[in-house]
């Protein structure tokens, strides 16, 4: 901590960058690890940029828990996985202890089947995932719709876990927990993108946003109700819409980013029916996409999951729905090999979805 003992100081936030263990060749982290330095080196530019424009009388430095920063919180909103948005996090967080963690706050694992997610005997084939995937469309499209309103909140509660890095490099799961979000719907720029609660504290949730900018907009990094109902229905249209919008990362395959992308709009959102059947559609035109007969999300729940595994960064993605209904149930990724980063099987991160629903109110539950 720096002298004022309520937000972290550049020195401070330059040592924990430090601790970033280095990428090792053909490590499954090393696209993400790069990732998370930039952000984190990011993160102290703009806090000595605002420092600088605070001694000039301009604009102000944030103070309390909304000027802290986590490790999760630098990893974006909820994954590793991609580059979100960086967001203010409490400091109590910022005990790295050398760790950089793989998802918005502490991970785990449910232990369940992760290991064998690359078993001939649990594959399906690319045919099966894309039968399976129309037949969730089909479901999905005739799901009654739910409008949402913009000064409305969606809300979700999950299981989520991420492993976390140590200074040596590897990967270790850590400990499933509760998770609920209240997600803004305002279609115009935010800075207060909505509100977590975890561990038992309210944390709000703000990009890291450079002096004068006026937050952050809807889209693919900020899914919102009337963003969502934008989006082509036309499968072929949408899935180049997602390659368009999709932001490229080192060390990963292009199709592999745009799967997990779709998986993010899945989480925490509230999906109109048409444009949720077009995007499970649009999934099934990814190639390397399989089916999985027999899986598990983090929560113990058995169903089926459509699967796709980036054959670069030696990760595997699956998504687990409901074997009877088709619902949608949560998603885990997991390394695929035995490497420097952790064995094969390692999960590095996972979410079951229990709650899904719409409020009026920050805090407020269904």
């Amino acid at each position: 901590m720096n002298a004022s003992g309520s937000e972290p100081g550049r020195d401070e936030l330059a040592r924990l960058a430090r601790l970033l263990p280095p990428p090792a060749e053909r490590d499954v982290p090393s696209g993400p690890y790069l990732h998370h330095k930039d952000r984190l080196m990011t993160l102290i530019d703009i806090d000595d940029d605002t420092a600088r424009s605070r001694s000039r009388g301009e604009g102000r430095v944030p103070t309390g828990a909304g000027a802290r920063t986590s490790a999760a919180g630098l990893l974006g909103r909820v994954r590793g996985r991609l580059p979100r948005p960086a967001l203010w996090m409490p400091a109590t967080a910022l005990a790295l202890a050398g760790s950089v963690v793989f998802g918005l706050a502490g991970g785990g694992s449910s232990g369940g089947g992760a290991d064998s997610g690359t078993e001939a005997g649990r594959q399906g084939g690319a045919d099966n995932a894309v039968v399976l995937l129309d037949q969730i469309a089909a479901v999905a499209a005739k799901s009654p719709a739910t409008p949402v309103r913009d000064d409305q909140l969606v809300y979700v509660k999950s299981l989520t876990a991420g492993a976390e890095g140590g200074p040596d490099g590897v990967f270790t799961p850590g400990k499933l927990h509760p998770r609920e979000v209240w997600m803004s719907q305002r279609p115009g720029p935010v800075k207060r993108l909505g509100v977590i609660y975890e561990d038992g504290e309210y944390v709000p949730l703000r990009e890291l946003l450079p002096p004068g900018s006026p937050g952050v907009p809807a889209g693919a990094y900020r899914p919102t109700y009337r963003w969502l109902s934008s989006l082509p229905t036309e499968p072929g249209a949408l899935l180049r819409e997602l390659y368009r919008i999709t932001k490229p990362e080192e060390g990963r395959e292009k199709a592999q980013t745009v799967f997990e992308q779709i998986g993010e709009l899945l989480d925490d959102t509230v999906m109109p029916p048409r444009n949720a059947a077009a995007l499970y559609k649009a999934a099934a035109r990814i190639p390397g996409v399989t089916k999985i007969e027999d899986a598990v999300d983090p929560a113990g729940r058995h169903g089926v999951a459509v699967s796709r595994t980036d054959k670069r960064a030696l990760v595997a993605t699956e998504w687990v729905f409901d074997r009877d209904s088709l619902a949608y149930l949560g998603e885990r990724s997991y390394l695929t090999e035995d490497t420097r980063a952790g064995e094969k099987g390692t999960v590095m991160e996972e979410t079951a979805v229990l709650r899904r629903a719409l409020v009026d109110e920050y805090r407020q539950r269904p």
